[in-house]
């Protein structure tokens, strides 16, 4: 593995983002058991194309995200490649975590808490968009790394949240197809019935280009056509 470029460790239930340029793998892992990154994506060169979580799922047959699906624009373009992951399963479903779902948690502020102040992935994905000029309007459904939600085989198709899915060390890999800009909290996810955020290591590193080989544009039909588009517009 080459050296970093960049290495940030986001702590626990904090939030950060990134510019992240075309050709550079962000790697995530997770610091502890349990951990959950939300995860927001945009082109960098577009304001208004972000990443479409029905499209990217629908056109790729998932229920959730995993190596080597294709995280696609609105635009259907490509956004970034799963180039690997040590787990099978990151949510796609849930969203990110709202202000009710920490109040169930009780009471919680700075002056009191200090660093250890419960807030929700919205609050600190808002905090880190209007770094960049962005708001309220800019929020939409997230990836929640190293989180897992089981789908239940009865006729409601009720939603399980699966608690220690991630342990520390897991990790996944996301090849920028395009420049990005990433948001992320590391908040809870939205299900997690305990208060136990994790801290999650992003790492940068330069990566070679997808080949036709690449086993993204070998996954189907769909994912192919997502990075020519982003080829097509950015070559």
């Amino acid at each position: 593995m080459t050296e970093a470029l960049l290495a940030h460790e986001i702590p626990p239930a904090a939030h950060w983002s990134l510019q992240l340029r075309a050709g550079r793998e962000l790697r995530l892992t997770a610091r502890q058991t349990g951990a959950n990154c939300s995860t927001l994506l945009f082109a960098a060169h577009d304001r208004v194309d972000r990443l479409n979580i029905p499209d990217t799922l629908k056109a790729q047959r998932s229920a959730c995200v995993r190596p080597p699906m294709v995280l696609m624009s609105d635009r259907g373009t490509a956004l970034a490649s799963v180039t690997g992951s040590s787990l099978d399963w990151h949510d796609a479903l849930c969203g990110h975590s709202l202000d009710a779902h920490v109040e169930r948690f009780g009471p919680s502020d700075y002056a009191v808490d200090r660093n250890d102040w419960r807030r929700s992935a919205r609050a600190g994905l808002l905090a880190e968009l209007r770094k960049h000029g962005r708001d309220e309007a800019d929020l939409h459904a997230c990836v929640n790394f190293f989180s897992k939600v089981a789908v239940a085989d009865d006729a409601g198709g009720s939603l399980t949240f699966v608690p220690g899915h991630a342990r520390a060390g897991d990790w996944v890999a996301l090849r920028a197809e395009q420049d990005l800009l990433v948001i992320a909290s590391t908040a809870p996810h939205p299900s997690d019935p305990q208060w136990a955020p994790g801290a999650v290591l992003a790492e940068v590193r330069p990566v070679a280009p997808a080949t036709e080989a690449d086993p993204s544009i070998a996954f189907c039909p769909q994912s192919a056509r997502a990075l020519e588009a982003a080829r097509a517009v950015f070559a």
